[in-house]
């Protein structure tokens, strides 16, 4: 198992299961391999000559440190963060945004009340940008509210061009005098 506060680190070495004499150091020569008693068959082939088992033989570790006192302890955790404390008793979760509700209001007026929808809306984006928040519903009724009362300018100047624009001609076929008309409206002309 690693350490957890130092996960390079290689883990304790664990001890040999099997233990057998105690191996020479590595640098030190490799001594010829003990003579074996001559009691061989006479009708065995020759043997071959012993040659030392590296494989065998795991490396030498190398030699740990002994030290004079434990090492030292890691240091606790920090404690792990709450959750945070509830809000007063009669106090909202979240603060209101100022200007909010009104902006809201101001959306939903610039369809009907242009003029009205428009100066709510501004005076609720002033409030919000005052408290550092943006307002969407108020800059949508500011949009809203001067696209209407434009629209709506040029409509009326169309409307009152064709409306006087016919009784222009109307008087300039019938001449100057009070005409009365089939429908019961009566006409001055000039």
């Amino acid at each position: 198992m690693t350490d957890p506060q130092n996960p390079a680190a290689e883990p304790p070495q664990q001890p040999a299961p099997e233990t057998t004499a105690p191996q020479p150091p590595a640098d030190a020569p490799v001594p010829p391999a003990p003579s074996a008693p001559s009691a061989e068959p006479v009708d065995a082939p020759p043997a071959a000559p012993a040659q030392p088992d590296y494989a065998a033989a795991p490396p030498a570790a190398p030699a740990q440190p002994e030290y004079a006192a434990a090492p030292p302890a890691y240091p606790a955790a920090p404690p792990a963060y709450g959750a945070a404390p509830a809000p007063a008793y009669g106090a909202p979760a979240d603060a209101p945004v100022p200007g909010k509700t009104l902006g809201i209001v101001a959306f939903v007026l610039s369809f009907f009340v242009q003029l009205v929808a428009l100066i709510l809306g501004i005076v609720a984006l002033v409030q919000s940008r005052k408290a550092g928040v943006k307002n969407g519903w108020a800059l949508a009724a500011i949009i809203i509210s001067s696209v209407l009362i434009v629209v709506g300018i040029i409509v009326a100047i169309i409307i009152v061009t064709v409306v006087f624009g016919g009784l222009a001609a109307a008087c300039s076929e019938l001449g100057p005098g009070v005409w009365e008309l089939q429908n019961g409206g009566t006409i001055t002309c000039n």
